[in-house]
């Protein structure tokens, strides 16, 4: 399982487990062109931004629209915390 601790804005340290750990790197790696479930694929995105937010992770969730053979709306996740991190998968 992944396993992530992190410093949130330079204060908390907390260690992120499992899809939520994937999420946040994904959302680090996206930078400022942030993530949908579109460009990364997972099974419940709103579930992961909602464990980050418990913790302290700032995310800011926008709507856009897509199309295609079934358009509608979907949510980009842009992390707005700075996050440091200090060690993956250790103990």
């Amino acid at each position: 399982m992944l396993t992530l601790k992190v410093q949130i804005d330079g204060g908390l340290v907390v260690i992120i487990r499992g899809r939520a750990a994937w999420a946040l790197l994904a959302l680090i790696a996206a930078g400022a062109a942030g993530c949908t479930y579109i460009d990364n694929p997972a099974p419940h995105w709103p579930g992961y931004v909602h464990q980050l937010h418990t913790i302290g992770v700032q995310i800011d969730s926008v709507r856009e629209a897509h199309r295609g053979e079934f358009p509608g709306c979907h949510a980009r996740y842009y992390l707005r915390s700075v996050i440091v991190i200090i060690d993956m998968n250790g103990k």
